[in-house]
């Protein structure tokens, strides 16, 4: 009884401590042990969350009305924080770090148990330092891509981060075709953290930031006027804005000021500028005409009651200054709902809210800052865990977060300003890029980011034109192109020095300036030859530097090769090109034996044995019927013999008789005819041809040998016989001039010389024609490619000058400069090769087996008429001079049997005298029955 009345009177202590502390603690919030004999103090009464922005400013406008829209419909609703009420404790940096810093220790100091912002990227950086100490999560709205869950495990961030902001900006570009962008920043966290990201993006596109013009914070306005004339000067016409919102209205002023907001100008904002246009309670005519044509990327929440309901009560909210809001209204009152939900989980998995002091701090009782104060949330891990594994869908849509704590739907709406609003002409998400459907329909579908997917609505440039802008000039006052033109010693038809205004002149460089003249903007150039004009510059040295920015661009005789075109961008191939191999020729005359040559032996064999094959069949057809193929063996031997040869000259005297065989003769004549066209005119070449002195007959030949190769001075051929034939670097012979070209040919390999030149076709051709033709070209071109001129990568001249180089070919003006510079001698191309002009089986076996097959046809039949005779046929016999009886006659006839002599007897004889034979045996045989029916035998006794 006594413990029982102890027990009652600690109790009503504990009652009468407590209900003044929550009186007096006012937004404090306020703990419960575990161990609470009631339900009732299981959640504290108070709940304390922090808030952190700057009040004036466009986000700030929006941001604050939201959140205390939430927390009144938090504390209203009664499915959430049962009990509980969700009290804000806000702070206005004043857009100041410091003060932003001072701002978020003080809100420290009110034991909140989350912290909604801040939306500044430099004050979240401070401050995320603060909360990973004391353990409070930070749901903040800035969009930093280096705010990275890894270094502040408590950092949340509740809006898109800016790094998928940067990739739409690249797809945007990409798209486009542009490669080439100039970006404009803020030059604090935020904007170069963003232009970072964008950066890497571009590089994944092949584009590339071409200047990065950076803004202090607060740039006054003679500062972006120096830095928009200074962009202006530059060679890209596409900017990137990333600024504040505060401050980018006047940076357009400035731009149209300057004329940059006119035609073939781009301009891409990001998500502030869509920011300032909605929370304004009214965008005037003069500042639409600021921005006409800009593209603009805004966040993308989808069209939904739950945010036409907010939209609705926006103008009721507690501290509304503008009629409208922007998508950061949307994220605040999602953030602080999120918040809600998670403390609900909290509380019903049987969390408290308790602080502890931080051991770090208690050194700094002596401080008059009073840090001490600052109390670690003993809870703040396990609320962060509830908090990431939240899902739940709000006013912008699904609210979930990923491995890094970034919402997993990313999603814009890509904005084109014309006229007096905004105009969607798509979307962009990270889950399938650029797209005119939205982002929610492609949720449902699977995954697709393929080039051919990506698709956007007509955009209105600046200029009011729909014309792609091209994205590139050369400004009237920027630097002319630096050209490297290869200083050649041999053949200069191709590019040389000059002493007129350009300094060069050649074939290439009058393509190139017909080129450039095709182009619809003027192209400001200076050639710069490079070399010393004693020998040939190398090529690849040339094409390097140009990847090394010491040149813009290499106009001349430049293959486009594999290694090449890693570092730098060709144009289309001007004239075609190849690697060849170079003999000299001598003339051979003709053999003995030369008439042998037209034919292989494979050839000869199978033509004469067809012709003693067909002599033999027709023999066959025709010994029956034809006595000019009847005699003794002999004769007839040496008839097979003469009719089979003769057929060649069409001279056979033997006439056929038998169908059979005049068909045979048919299909035989009409081969021979052919073979005969054929040699005669093999023949004919093999005696007029030049025969080559080497022996060469391609590239694989002359690798097989050991003879030394020569390769043309500066020439990539040299490099590929090494690394691509493996040819021994010991063999090659440079050669400096046309007149060593020669000189080496002509020793050939016993005199110094070299066997063979392995050099580019149009070197070879104008080499060729230059020296009548002695030498030749011999195999085929073992390599193809061409020349074209070459620019730094990603040149936009480099696209505009293959369309020009097309149009040249297409009006023939290419070929009238080739016939200009260039001779169009025959010779240079021959392959005169002995063997080319020899013919083999595998010309003619087509016309052989028609022949084989008509006289297979014809045998097949004939024989089956022979054997039907041989059946109808029995060799006649002498009558025996005793009578025997006539059944017994009959059983010995039935008895004999054929033999293959009767055979051949039948096939040896005449055709008329068995049909003879065979139509009296047929009448004795009608008159031996017709008398067996007259006789009856008689009856016995």
């Amino acid at each position: 009884m006594e413990a029982r009345v102890k027990r009652r009177a600690l109790l009503l202590l504990v009652l009468c401590i407590w209900m003044p502390m929550e009186v007096l603690g006012g937004t404090r919030n306020s703990t419960v042990s575990s161990s609470s004999p009631s339900s009732l103090f299981s959640r504290p009464r108070v709940v304390n969350i922090g808030a952190l922005f700057t009040v004036n400013s466009v986000i700030g406008s929006s941001i604050m009305p939201a959140i205390l829209a939430a927390v009144d419909d938090v504390n209203d609703d009664s499915t959430v924080l049962s009990g509980t009420r969700l009290n804000v404790v806000m702070q206005d940096t004043n857009c100041s770090g410091f003060i932003g810093t001072v701002d978020a220790l003080q809100l420290m100091e009110k034991e909140v148990v989350a912290a909604v912002g801040p939306q500044s990227s430099g004050i979240a950086h401070v401050i995320c330092h603060v909360v990973n100490e004391l353990r409070v999560p930070l749901l903040s709205f800035a969009t930093d891509p280096t705010l990275s869950s890894l270094q502040y495990p408590y950092f949340l961030r509740t809006v898109t981060n800016d790094y998928f902001q940067m990739y739409a900006i690249a797809d945007l570009v990409d798209y486009y075709g542009w490669k080439e962008v100039i970006a404009i920043f803020v030059d604090d966290d935020n904007g170069r953290n963003g232009i970072s990201v964008l950066g890497d993006a571009l590089a994944k596109k092949r584009a590339k930031i071409s200047y990065k013009a950076a803004l202090t914070p607060g740039a006054s306005r003679s500062e972006i006027d120096d830095l928009l004339a200074s962009v202006n000067l530059m060679e890209a016409r596409v900017y990137i804005v990333h600024v504040n919102p505060d401050t980018g209205l006047s940076f357009f002023s400035k731009a149209k000021n300057l004329g940059m907001m006119s035609s073939g100008y781009v301009w891409i904002a990001t998500d502030w500028l869509p920011s300032v246009l909605d929370s304004s309670d009214i965008v005037n005519a003069d500042t639409m005409d600021l921005i006409q044509g800009v593209v603009a990327l805004r966040h993308h929440t989808p069209d939904s009651n739950q945010k036409k309901t907010f939209a609705s009560r926006w103008k009721i909210f507690k501290g509304v200054k503008t009629s409208n809001f922007n998508s950061y209204a949307l994220y605040a009152y999602d953030t602080v709902w999120l918040v809600a939900r998670a403390l609900d989980l909290f509380f019903n998995d049987g969390g408290n809210v308790t602080f502890s002091d931080d051991p770090s701090l208690l050194g700094t009782n002596g401080s008059t800052l009073n840090l001490s104060s600052l109390r670690v949330f003993d809870q703040g891990h396990k609320l962060l865990e509830i908090l990431t594994a939240l899902n739940f869908t709000g006013l912008t849509g699904q609210i979930q977060f990923d491995s890094q704590k970034n919402l997993i739907h990313s999603a814009y709406d890509v904005l084109n300003i014309g006229g007096t609003g905004l105009r969607t002409i798509g979307y962009w998400s990270n889950y399938s890029g650029l797209s005119v459907i939205t982002p929610e329909v492609l949720y449902t579908m699977p995954a697709n980011t393929s080039t051919s997917n990506q698709h956007l609505y007509n955009a209105i440039w600046p200029g009011e034109t729909i014309k792609r802008p091209r994205g590139w000039v050369f400004p009237n006052n920027g630097k002319p192109l630096r050209i490297a033109v290869p200083f050649r010693v041999t053949f200069e038809e191709f590019v040389n020095k000059d002493k007129g205004p350009s300094g060069v002149k050649g074939y290439c460089i009058d393509v190139f300036e017909a080129a450039i003249g095709l182009l619809a903007y003027p192209v400001p150039h200076v050639y710069i030859l490079y070399g010393d004009g004693k020998r040939n510059p190398s090529f690849n040295n040339i094409v390097y530097d140009v990847a090394q920015n010491k040149y813009d661009a290499v106009v001349g005789d430049i293959s486009i090769t594999t290694n090449r075109t890693r570092i730098v961008d060709f144009t289309q191939p001007y004239m075609e090109s190849g690697l060849v191999v170079v003999t000299p020729v001598k003339e051979i005359k003709s053999s003995p034996w030369a008439f042998l040559r037209p034919f292989t032996f494979q050839m000869w064999c199978v033509t004469g044995a067809f012709f003693l094959f067909v002599g033999f069949v027709v023999w066959i057809l025709e010994h029956r019927l034809n006595p000019e193929f009847r005699g003794p063996p002999r004769q007839q031997l040496v008839t097979v013999f003469w009719f089979s040869f003769s057929t060649m000259f069409f001279a056979h005297r033997e006439n056929t008789l038998s169908t059979l065989g005049r068909l045979v003769l048919i299909f035989w004549l009409f081969v021979v005819l052919i073979i005969n066209s054929s040699y005669t005119a093999s023949l004919t070449s093999i005696l007029t041809v030049q025969q080559l002195s080497s022996g060469i007959e391609g590239i694989d030949s002359l690798i097989s040998r050991s003879d030394p190769i020569g390769v043309q001075d500066g020439s990539f051929a040299y490099n590929y016989l090494i690394e691509e034939l493996r040819v021994s670097e010991s063999r090659l012979r440079i050669i400096k001039s046309e007149d060593e070209y020669v000189s080496f040919l002509q020793k050939g390999p016993q005199g110094g010389g070299v066997a063979a030149v392995v050099d580019e076709l149009p070197y070879v051709e104008l080499f060729l024609s230059n020296n009548n033709c002695i030498f030749r070209t011999v195999g085929q071109e073992f390599t193809k490619s061409g020349w074209g001129f070459a620019f730094q990568r990603d040149s936009p001249l480099a696209v505009d000058l293959s369309t020009a180089i097309l149009q040249l070919s297409e009006n023939g003006e290419l070929q009238r400069i080739h016939d200009k510079w260039l001779s169009n001698n025959g010779c240079s191309s021959q392959n005169n090769q002995v063997d080319d002009t020899r013919l083999s089986l595998k010309s003619f076996w087509g016309l052989y087996v028609i022949c084989g097959v008509a006289c297979a046809i014809a045998l097949i039949v004939f024989f089956c008429r022979v054997y039907c005779q041989f059946l109808r046929y029995a060799p006649e016999t002498e009558e025996p001079e005793i009578s025997e009886p006539e059944s017994a006659r009959s059983s010995r006839r039935s008895l004999r049997s054929r033999s293959f002599k009767d055979l051949i007897e039948v096939f040896d004889k005449r055709e008329t005298e068995l049909k003879e034979i065979l139509k009296r045996k047929n009448s004795d045989n009608k008159k031996q029955i017709s008398h067996s029916s007259d006789v009856q035998p008689s009856s016995p006794a």
